[in-house]
């Protein structure tokens, strides 16, 4: 598909948004400044960006563990992102989040968990309402492949097939769940077992390849729309660090040659040279829209040291919903 030159310059704005929100939110981990930890996207940009912006603004969205990028490829402001990191009030869920729990229902991102696996159904669910509602909604479901092996995700699109919903299963295809290679647990292809729900699937070969990612998922996306079905799209992709920052396994599991193949596969890098080749900008135009998204990043945190922690009087609200009908 061809797209706008404003479009292609947005999907590398987005990439480096998530790049170097990543990158800080590393670093800010490390030095004690953000609780607990964080699991980044470096390396997985181009499926991240080319998926949700294959979406439309108030399409829903799910994520996992690893979901800081999704809510920004979605269209996040990151101020708001990277203060709930920390657990500051002004974050995108009051600081009760932090980086496992982000939710962004303002560009559609109904949030992510770090139960394998447990966003699957949720937007299923949301697909199911698109329908009964009729507002033409559809549903996008990240996932890693060690998710893939999670039953509830063949209970979800065995239930997505039979009732025709509008939702995309996307497999996020890094090939490690945590340290384990996907080959050692995983038998076949992930993308082929759609066709035992009789569904389509689709496996992304080149996931670093943000056109050939948005592609695939914009054709999913659109067969939803029109009342098709349900779609399992594979992207092959790769994580550059560990599976979360701070985490020190080794390099048992993955040797030096293997990373350092696939970081010369940098997505960022190779739309940047495409961009150049193609003509839609110039280096320099590049290198300024590199410079302002650092700057972005550096605004988020200035917003993040200046906004002030939750009172915590709050600590119990938004556990539960209002009682239906009652009144004062």
């Amino acid at each position: 598909m061809t797209l706008p030159p404003t479009v292609l310059l947005e999907m590398q704005r987005r990439m480096l948004r998530i790049r170097y929100f990543d990158e800080r939110a590393s670093k800010m981990v490390k030095r004690g400044q953000i609780p607990g930890t964080v699991h980044t996207s470096i390396g997985q940009e181009a499926q991240v960006v080319g998926a949700c912006m294959a979406l439309g603004g108030q399409d829903y969205m799910t994520g996992n563990h690893r979901s800081h990028g999704h809510p920004i490829g979605k269209g996040s402001p990151l101020g708001p992102l990277m203060a709930e990191l920390v657990g500051k009030a002004t974050g995108v869920c009051g600081g009760k989040g932090g980086s496992l729990h982000l939710a962004d229902f303002a560009v559609g991102s109904l949030g992510e968990s770090g139960i394998v696996g447990s966003s699957i159904p949720i937007a299923t669910g949301a697909a199911l309402s698109s329908r009964v509602l009729g507002n033409g909604k559809v549903s996008l479901a990240f996932f890693g492949d060690g998710a893939a092996n999670q039953g509830c995700l063949y209970e979800a699109m065995n239930l997505a097939g039979v009732w025709s919903l509008p939702v995309v299963f996307l497999c996020e295809n890094n090939q490690y769940a945590l340290s384990t290679p996907a080959h050692t647990v995983t038998s076949g292809v992930i993308a082929e077992r759609a066709a035992g729900f009789g569904i389509p699937g689709v496996r992304v070969e080149d996931g670093q390849d943000v056109l050939a990612v948005y592609d695939a998922v914009h054709e999913a996306v659109e067969r939803a729309r029109r009342s098709e079905g349900p779609t399992l799209v594979e992207v092959v992709t790769y994580r550059f660090n560990e599976h979360s920052e701070g985490l020190r396994l080794g390099t048992d599991y993955r040797n030096a040659e293997e990373r350092a193949a696939w970081v010369e596969r940098d997505p960022i890098v190779l739309f940047r040279q495409r961009l150049v080749a193609d003509g839609i900008a110039t280096e320099e135009e590049l290198d300024r829209l590199d410079a302002e998204v650092r700057a972005e990043v550096e605004e988020a945190v200035r917003f993040t040291d200046e906004s002030p922690f939750p009172d915590p009087a709050i600590a119990f609200q938004d556990l539960y919903t209002e009682p239906i009908g009652v009144t004062a």
